[in-house]
């Protein structure tokens, strides 16, 4: 297993963030640490097969679950189970803005109930021997982002959590849509700053709007760590540079083909379990983005990937119309 390093993450997204993508990632870095989606107490405590959200593929380590849920005791068993299925860290969704989450008082609506995130916290701690981690937002609609922020941390740490994913811009919980608030408001990087010059003894990581590796740097001089979310899915080739720019260390692939090659055992696995081939290649869309070749790759993909008996036929004929060539990652 990789030495476990949160200096570069990518982030916990919704239908995006799967096994498969995440296995995929792994192709372009060793070191980066990968989220799952975001999954309810509920469907780890009652949904079936169990395998079907917590399921992983050993090369995906180091690897973290993202915990959507406020009831202690449920929060607090999850994270057992996580551990049990080998998971490297816990991490509490205190983030997303979805109606439908905030109905279950689940995500971003926790900012506002810091006491009820401790409480889960502590739980969760006692559970587990693995790393519990919070991932919030500065803030929730009226809040003051200094006061509010500040407490909320203070009382989430008191509890045994030291490590927070801050999404530097606040959650607008009534009249904006889960698709506005990752745009709206305005980021505020100073804050997350100033958040971990005030206390040196947290790691504090930032998220949000963050999309080069030299952004990714310039946050470094300033927090702990960073965790990209968009970008590292539409571009994963950012991900190809991750290793030698932030780790010091050579990155497993010199070549977008390579990469491409690289997974080609993986989806022949999967194809074998009975994986749809389009549910994994979906995820290697953005591979040659900007690219000779790029649009006829997603086009063929997208077009053949979704038909019965679709196999690595369709894959290979895919990047058979890139022309290969060495890249560098951006």
């Amino acid at each position: 297993m990789p030495q476990f390093d949160r200096t570069f993450s990518v982030a916990p997204m919704m239908d995006w963030t799967t096994r498969d993508y995440r296995a995929f990632a792994r192709t372009l870095t060793r070191r980066a640490l990968l989220y799952t989606e975001m999954v309810t107490t509920g469907a780890i405590l009652h949904g079936s097969p169990r395998e079907r959200f917590l399921g992983f593929d050993e090369v995906e380590h180091p690897l973290a679950l993202q915990l959507g849920g406020s009831d202690p005791g449920e929060l607090a068993e999850c994270a057992a189970i996580a551990q049990a299925w080998g998971y490297d860290e816990v991490n509490l969704n205190v983030g997303c803005p979805s109606d439908r989450v905030q109905n279950n008082l689940i995500g971003a609506c926790l900012m506002g109930h810091p006491e009820k995130v401790a409480v889960a916290v502590r739980a969760m701690c006692e559970a587990v021997s693995i790393p519990v981690t919070v991932k919030c937002r500065i803030g929730i609609d009226d809040q003051d982002e200094d006061a509010d922020l500040e407490r909320f941390i203070t009382i989430v740490a008191d509890a045994g959590c030291d490590t927070f994913i801050v999404h530097a811009r606040k959650a607008w919980l009534q009249g904006l849509s889960p698709k506005e608030n990752r745009d709206i408001p305005p980021l505020n990087y100073p804050r997350v700053h100033r958040l971990k010059a005030s206390r040196p003894e947290l790691h504090i990581g930032i998220n949000g709007g963050i999309k080069t590796l030299a952004e990714c740097r310039a946050q470094l001089d300033q927090v702990d760590s960073v965790m990209v979310g968009r970008e590292a899915y539409q571009n994963p080739w950012l991900l190809a540079g991750v290793d030698e720019m932030l780790y010091g260390e050579p990155g497993p692939v010199a070549s977008r083909h390579a990469a491409a090659r690289a997974f080609r055992p993986y989806i022949a696995r999967r194809l074998e379990q009975g994986a749809k081939l389009n549910h994994i290649t979906r995820h290697l869309l953005g591979l040659f983005q900007g690219q000779p070749g790029g649009r006829r790759f997603r086009r063929h993909l997208s077009e053949n990937g979704h038909l019965d008996g679709a196999c690595l036929r369709v894959f290979d004929d895919a990047l058979s119309l890139v022309p290969e060539r060495d890249t560098a990652p951006a």
